[in-house]
């Protein structure tokens, strides 16, 4: 598992080179219908690095991430796909749903089972 700091510069820069490629095709993401749903997942996936980093930055300045840094990744994110295609604003927030669901699903195993492993000692 990567440290903090670590996940937080990876994160950032993922979101970056994620973002530069997304703007760079930005005319082949709005050239049809399935390019304009990968579009949608692409910005989705911005919202998931964008989530990570907001996440960690927060974690290491000593506070515990909420909704504000759900919202605002996902305000980011829908802004994003706004200047791909209007379409692709629905499948990021239908897309950033699912992933947010996952996270937390994921979360709450990985925190039952460190809860698990200090009741053991």
């Amino acid at each position: 598992m990567a440290s903090t700091g670590r996940s937080m510069l990876l994160s950032l820069l993922l979101f970056a080179v994620t973002l530069s490629l997304l703007e760079m095709y930005r005319a082949k993401f709005a050239s049809s219908e399935l390019m304009t749903i990968a579009g949608g997942f692409v910005c989705s996936l911005l919202f998931l690095l964008l989530l990570t980093f907001i996440g960690n930055y927060q974690e290491a300045s000593g506070d515990r991430t909420g909704w504000g840094a759900v919202v605002v990744a996902q305000l980011v994110a829908l802004i994003v796909a706004g200047t791909v295609h209007r379409v692709c604003i629905t499948t990021c927030f239908l897309f950033s749903a699912g992933l947010l669901y996952e996270v937390d699903k994921l979360s709450g195993m990985i925190l039952a089972r460190s809860e698990s492993k200090v009741r053991r000692h």
